[in-house]
């Protein structure tokens, strides 16, 4: 293939050429002959802010679109589950906008407040002091000043992904505008007695001495033990077993289950309780499993939830044995000990007064840590606030229920009203300094004052300010309102709330989407904060194991952005994401991507430079050629396809469809296709060239919103339009031409086994062959140049002899292989591969044919075998084909 001027048309093309034809130099184009991405994505995302083309107008009579983003920590950056999800998120955003919304994504952090703290505390231990050493005021005014230097770095890498969110309107939960809504629901809640204070067991990290939710509490498996210790004497003896002996110190009770006969004589009874001078009564409590162990159960109401349940059924006394740190405040000779010291040593005291009956180590069971410093989580009762979510929680599962929100994919709306139906109280207090303190006032005579954001706090001596913070959680739960405006009627309120999709991951399903939905129908009068929920999974290593630092497999999506681009690091992630189920990634797949979108590249490129234009109407169907009709049929069902997998979030089939349609049928076949009807000039040439443009346009336009950088580049060049950011999405027109599409299937069919029959002969691809196309009575006949010049096939000449004869979608093609193979060594490697699958078949069938062996076989290994079987029968099948074909010898 060379480059000549076709003189009538006065383009230069691509087409095959003589041997005698004089070959001018290569044509200039208006794009460079490679893709270097770190050459255009940073300039091109500039341009597309400066130009305010993700700037929402809350003015616009356009539907409205809106997404808010799932807010990183002000501590974070951009990791491969926020390059997935954000991928995603731009997608929709990017093709909304696209169809004529008014598409508002909106972006923001959150104050984060355990991680922002602990930052602070890090960087003052390295200068020797504590937070307490500053002072309050002083080290929140330190936690600001970290934030402004440090925070936010996950911003700008979002400008590196191309994220297409309104920058204008960027939000931080600790803002004076989110402060004030946190204020606001804060006393709503209160005034409607659904916030309250009280002592109850919650998860406690003595590092960071603070209480901590649930989300924030990673479970393990650690090695400790299990012993088994006896309480009372004689007759009343009672044994239960524990991992956390130094508990016991706090014990106030011992249950068994009412039914249990066994120790039906010792219920209401008092026993003594080893190493203390205190005795403790014997409960009936239906909690028990009297199956489990003995039957019996010590009851410590301070350090255990399950047992301070108990303690509540029974009025039972909660006795708090060590402090925020985890040192024990009890009982002399274990006084300041260390929880851990002190299990040690409440385990030697009651093995020397015989009382150990059993002991397990190691006993390996699940213990939870604190996700932000790995400290061992104490269950611990304490004075905290809490939020009354039975009515909340409620509404939250009938929103659900009856329609209004859509949990896509179906099958976790199970786990969601599993978690909203059987939720408890939500502890939204935290002992820290950094976050939105509660607005609660205390009088010296025990008053107690919710003070609202235009309320001013009660003065005068002796009133003081709760010392508490909120939970991070109850600032992020108001987002999908409270970034719009709330508690005021904004326009931006008006325009954009309830919001369209919330995109996240289906592991904080229980903590921050039950959040919102509680928060947003209790604030904004029933209407819900998002109309779907669209749950992801999480993004693993190609081996789908959890990505890890103490694996080693952690991959920063930054790094593969310099190498290959963002748009192929985009791509990938969206090629893998199915509704809800994790997503495998490798470097391997990030660099297919990469040639996906050289491919694009280099394609459109050749097609500028052939004749490809979007230049006045398509021209009449009539003076089309069914190669022009076929790809324009296929063109239009792929749109329909593809709007299809926007509309039920299966991101990765319309990530294969378009990868396929422009790789497979463009570039692959209508391009190629096309060649000999480019190199005849004339109209034909002009209409495949028109044809050509509709297609290039329509499918970058399709491609933009998973590959922005690539597409917009290209289209731009090939439509001379601003940008595709702002360009229509595709309609699907509705046409269809089956005859064409069946007849370029034919043709297809044709040159693949064709092509299959040359590779099994070991025939090189540029290897010219003669062969006779017998076309006569098809519709392939007008198709002969291309199969010939596909298939690298000579016209028959003088001496043609046809060796090997293809019969294939009603053609035939006759080849001659004589001098072009040794036949007699070939038929000599086919028969020898003929006989290994035959011998590999006998095998097989032996086996499968055994009663005995059948009998005894697990299932998975009978499957193996079958599938050897399978793979034989069609190794035979395929070598004696190969060998019918080959010239006698």
């Amino acid at each position: 293939m060379e480059w000549i001027r076709d003189a009538g048309w006065g383009r230069r093309i691509l087409c095959p050429v003589t041997e005698n034809t004089q070959t001018p130099s290569a044509p200039n184009s208006e794009l460079p002959t490679q893709y270097a991405p770190a050459e255009v994505e940073g300039k091109l995302y500039e341009r597309w802010v400066e130009r305010g083309y993700f700037t929402a107008d809350a003015a616009s009579e356009k539907p409205a679109y809106t997404i808010v983003i799932p807010p990183p920590n002000v501590t974070g950056s951009l990791h491969l589950g926020h390059a997935f999800q954000h991928t995603l998120m731009d997608a929709l955003t990017r093709r909304k906008r696209m169809q004529g919304f008014e598409s508002l994504w909106l972006p923001g952090m959150d104050h984060a407040g355990i991680a922002t703290q602990n930052k602070v505390e890090q960087q003052l231990a390295e200068e020797g002091k504590s937070r307490h050493d500053l002072g309050r005021e002083e080290f929140v005014e330190r936690v600001w000043q970290w934030k402004e230097e440090y925070g936010g770095k996950i911003l700008g890498q979002m400008r590196r992904l191309g994220d297409g969110v309104d920058w204008s309107r960027e939000r931080f939960t600790m803002d004076e505008g989110l402060s004030k809504a946190v204020q606001t629901i804060f006393k709503k809640l209160y005034d409607d007695e659904l916030i309250y204070r009280a002592e109850r067991i919650i998860n406690w990290c003595p590092r960071c001495l603070t209480a901590i939710s649930d989300i924030e509490v990673e479970y393990q498996e650690d090695a400790g033990e299990l012993v088994s210790i006896k309480y009372g004497e004689g007759e009343d003896t009672l044994v239960v077993a524990t991992t956390r002996a130094e508990t016991m110190l706090g014990d106030t009770a011992i249950a068994v289950h009412p039914d249990d006969e066994r120790y039906q004589h010792l219920i209401g009874k008092l026993i003594k309780l080893p190493l203390t001078d205190r005795s403790i009564p014997v409960v009936a409590d239906a909690h028990v499993d009297p199956e489990f162990g003995t039957g019996c159960v010590k009851v410590t109401p301070a350090h255990d939830p399950n047992d301070f349940a108990i303690g509540q059924r029974h009025n039972l006394p909660n006795m708090t044995i060590m402090d925020e740190h985890g040192v024990i405040t009890v009982h002399g000779p274990f006084l300041g000990l260390d929880r851990f010291e002190a299990r040690s040593a409440v385990v030697g005291a009651l093995r020397e007064q015989g009382r150990i009956v059993a002991e397990k180590r190691p006993y390996l069971h699940s213990v939870g840590h604190c996700s932000r410093c790995s400290t061992t989580i104490e269950p611990r009762l304490s004075l905290q606030w809490w939020v009354k979510v039975e009515t909340l929680a409620k509404n939250a599962g009938d929103a659900v229920r009856d329609g209004r929100v859509k949990i896509h994919p179906q099958e976790m709306e199970r786990r969601y009203f599993d978690w909203v139906d059987n939720l408890n109280d939500w502890c939204i207090s935290r002992q820290l300094w950094w976050g939105h303190r509660i607005p609660v006032w205390y009088g010296p005579d025990g008053e107690v004052v919710c003070v609202g954001p235009d309320e001013q706090p009660p003065a005068g001596e002796g009133w003081t300010q709760d010392t508490d913070v909120l939970d991070t959680w109850f600032s992020s739960g108001l987002w999908p309102f409270s970034t719009l405006g709330w508690p005021e009627k904004t326009p931006d309120l008006a325009k954009f709330y309830s919001t369209d999709v919330l995109l996240t991951g289906h592991d904080i399903i229980f903590f921050w989407v039950a959040r919102m939905m509680m928060f947003g129908l209790y604030a904004m009068d029933g209407e819900v904060p998002f109309k779907t929920i669209a749950l992801t999974g999480l993004v693993r290593d190609e081996r789908g194991k959890k990505m890890s630092k103490s694996f080693g497999n952690v991959v920063d999506p930054l790094d593969w952005m310099d190498k290959y681009g963002s748009d192929a690091v985009r791509f990938t992630l969206a090629k893998g994401a199915n509704p809800g189920t994790d997503v495998p990634i490798g470097e391997d797949w990030v660099q297919a991507s990469r040639n996906f979108a050289n491919k694009i590249w280099n394609a459109t490129r050749f097609a500028l430079m052939n004749g490809a234009t979007i230049e006045g109407e398509l021209p009449p169907v009539e003076k089309m050629s069914a190669t022009d009709r076929w790809i324009l049929s296929r063109l239009n069902k792929t749109v329909a396809q593809v709007d299809a997998y926007y509309e039920d979030f299966q991101f990765s089939k319309l990530s294969e469809a378009l990868y396929h349609f422009a790789w497979d049928e463009v570039f692959d076949w209508y391009v190629e296709l096309s060649k000999t009807t480019f190199f005849a000039g004339g109209e034909g040439a002009q209409v495949s060239g028109r044809v050509l443009g509709e297609v290039l346009d329509t499918m970058l336009r399709l491609l933009h919103p998973v590959v922005p950088f690539v597409t917009e580049t290209l289209w731009t060049t090939l439509t001379g339009g601003e940008s595709l950011v702002v360009a229509d999405w595709p309609k699907d027109s509705g046409f269809r031409d089956e005859a064409a599409e069946k007849e370029i299937e034919n043709l297809q069919a044709v040159v693949t086994e064709v092509r299959r029959f040359r590779a099994d002969q070991g025939l090189q691809p540029g290897q010219k062959v003669p062969a006779r196309l017998d076309l006569a009575g098809t519709a392939l006949a007008a198709h002969e140049g291309a199969i010939r010049q596909l298939l690298r096939l000579q016209p028959e000449g003088e001496g043609f002899s046809a060796t090997a004869t293809l019969p294939v979608a009603g053609a035939t093609v006759a080849l001659d292989l004589s001098g072009t193979i040794d036949v007699a060594a070939e038929r000599a490697r086919l028969s020898k591969d003929l006989g290994a699958a035959e011998k590999e078949k006998q095998q097989a069938e032996a086996k499968l044919g055994n009663e005995a062996f059948l009998a005894k076989a697990p299932d998975h290994v009978v499957d193996k075998i079958k599938g050897r079987l399978a793979k034989a029968e069609a190794d035979i099948a395929r070598i004696q084909s190969q060998l019918d074909a080959l010239p006698a010898a």
